[in-house]
């Protein structure tokens, strides 16, 4: 008879309500957006500073999908059979949090550490460059790792009808980090601190973040206890990189029509989200210095602390945005779980008779998930369409914050499809260390209160029986024995499109501004003309950045279109 995976332990998380529960569950990703708000407002205008073309910057963001693409079902199918004492994922979060760490503190200090050991030159500037570019390599790999072993450790934990709200907390957890990140970015820190974490804003931003990635990761760790994978089901013990790269394969070759649907959902939606994440802030502090007529940025004595932080304030607004959409969304939105396999509506929750028909009525109101994450795709196209003709701070502000609700359902709404689907595929044919079996009861009352198994929390099989495992990927546990590699393959269809966005932005930077960015490069003659010209000549000109989001824009109307066809989907009897 094949051999089935064995567990020992049961999932549990610390703390007297579902509330805190689920906060600290989803607590990772506070410091993780925190990193990635701090990387994606500054690396852009300090590579632009440290001499780099923005077409040549965009080629540097690369980083971010190939990362995506190696790292996420690598680390996903790494972590499923990993049998570590201390479970699957929270080893991989904190190795990669202690990388990201020491990765980020080497990226603020690239100039000293390059000075230290080679004198003023143009070798030194070039090795600067090549130690920034290592170190947003290195901080991308690793941020990676963190975010699948992080939402593989929701799908692990929690039950089908508690998927959706974990990743409503999740998302929750993401706006309050790109909120807290925005937000220090926003303040000037060396009139806060002087210079005690560093002599610049860029600096000081690289401590806290990193400092703030190890408490998060540090706090879900010791708030959650995994179960431990004692034995590997027979197929998947074979190791080795042929082994792992062909299940991979394979996986994404044959995915469940429904997993398929998401994916690609997601794939046209981040051609959109690619510009706006990595460019935004350099978009809005641009705006702000070429059509602001009193504004100068060459009287500055930090400028790329300065475009930061005009970035940062628009990214603030987003970042309130999207965490009030992450908060009101779950209660206005349906859940897919009221949703019948044949499309139509279950009842609503029971109340008196005489309330009954005003309640039904709120509740056939309410619009399903997929209903509002195509709306979400729309409303981000046409605050993007717009891009390209704005000439103020407040525009672009404006349409920034405009984003936050898209963002807070493109944060939500896959990866609880994603849960849903992973927890339904699995079969029931977990087994435990002595021999029995179990699964996962669909019980919305589901709460991990203890850490010894309840009888609403686990259905024990102490009767032998015969185990299906003929290698297929969707004959795990219940309880997510394949989540890490599913997660894996959605992050794929999230860093795939980011090389195509890479590419488009690289050829509109080509093509729009192939020169260095006048702004960071106060005084100097920019490619052979005064700093003034330059300025004058890229102000006249369309922004090269808008033009990106104006393409991501078409993009999203694409992911509309794939998710009103995922809805037909999910109403086929």
């Amino acid at each position: 008879m094949p051999q089935a995976a064995s567990w020992v332990g049961t999932p549990s998380i610390k703390g007297s309500t579902e509330g805190i529960r689920m906060a600290l569950l989803t607590f990772s990703l506070v410091g993780l957006q925190f990193t990635w708000g701090v990387e994606m407002t500054y690396c852009t205008p300090y590579l632009l500073q440290l001499g780099l073309t923005k077409s040549k910057t965009s080629l540097v963001w690369i980083a971010g999908p190939l990362s995506g693409l190696v790292m996420g079902p690598v680390i996903g199918v790494l972590a499923d059979n990993s049998k570590s004492r201390y479970g699957r994922r929270r080893p991989y979060m904190i190795g990669g949090a202690i990388t990201v760490s020491m990765g980020l503190l080497v990226l603020g200090w690239t100039t000293e550490i390059v000075g230290f050991f080679i004198p003023e030159s143009e070798l030194r500037r070039l090795l600067t460059i090549t130690l920034a570019v290592f170190s947003i390599y290195l901080v991308d790999f690793a941020i990676n790792a963190i975010q699948s072993t992080s939402r593989s450790l929701i799908v692990d934990t929690l039950s089908i009808p508690k998927q959706q709200k974990g990743s409503a907390w999740a998302t929750r957890m993401i706006a309050i980090g790109h909120l807290a990140g925005y937000a220090v970015s926003s303040i000037d820190l060396l009139k806060v601190f002087g210079k005690s974490l560093g002599d610049s804003q860029f600096k000081q931003c690289c401590v806290i973040a990193a400092a703030a990635l190890l408490t998060s990761v540090g706090v879900t760790s010791w708030a959650v206890d995994e179960r431990v994978l004692v034995a590997s089901r027979e197929a998947d013990a074979k190791s080795g990189a042929v082994k792992l790269f062909g299940k991979i394969l394979k996986t994404t070759w044959h995915l469940p029509d429904r997993i398929r649907a998401i994916c690609w959902v997601q794939f046209w939606a981040w051609i959109g989200w690619f510009p706006f994440l990595f460019y935004s802030t350099t978009w809005v502090g641009e705006t702000y210095y070429r059509y602001t007529p009193e504004a100068s940025i060459t009287d500055s004595t930090d400028p790329l602390g300065d475009i930061g932080r005009i970035g940062s304030l628009s990214l603030l607004i987003f970042s309130i945005v999207t965490f009030v959409g992450s908060v009101l969304l779950p209660f206005v939105v349906q859940s897919p779980e009221n949703e019948t396999k044949s499309g139509q509506r279950n009842f609503a929750p029971r109340s008196s008779p005489a309330a009954a028909p005003l309640s039904n009525l709120l509740h056939d109101a309410k619009p399903d998930l997929l209903t509002a994450w195509m709306l979400s795709h729309i409303i981000f196209a046409g605050a993007m369409f717009l891009a390209p003709f704005v000439r103020s701070l407040h525009m672009a502000t404006v349409l920034v914050s405009i984003c936050g609700i898209p963002w807070a359902l493109a944060c939500w709404a896959p990866f609880s499809f994603i849960g849903i689907e992973v927890n339904r595929l699995t079969a029931p044919s977990t087994i435990l260390a002595n021999g029995s079996s179990y699964r996962r009861l669909p019980n919305p009352s589901d709460e991990f209160t203890s850490r010894a198994p309840s009888p609403s929390f686990l259905r024990l099989n102490h009767l032998d029986r015969e185990v299906e495992d003929d290698d297929d990927v969707d004959s795990g546990a219940s309880t997510g024995e394949t989540a890490g590699i599913y997660i894996g393959i959605l992050n794929l269809f999230t860093t795939l499109p980011q090389f195509v966005g890479t590419f488009i932005s690289m050829i509109v930077f080509e093509i729009l501004e192939p020169g260095k960015n006048p702004e960071l490069h106060k005084g100097e003659d920019v490619d052979g003309e005064g700093q003034e010209d330059v300025i004058k000549k890229v102000t006249e000109g369309p922004n090269a950045i808008a033009v990106c989001l104006f393409i991501g824009a078409v993009s999203a109307v694409g992911a509309a279109y794939a998710t009103a066809r995922m809805k037909r989907m999910y109403r086929r009897p």
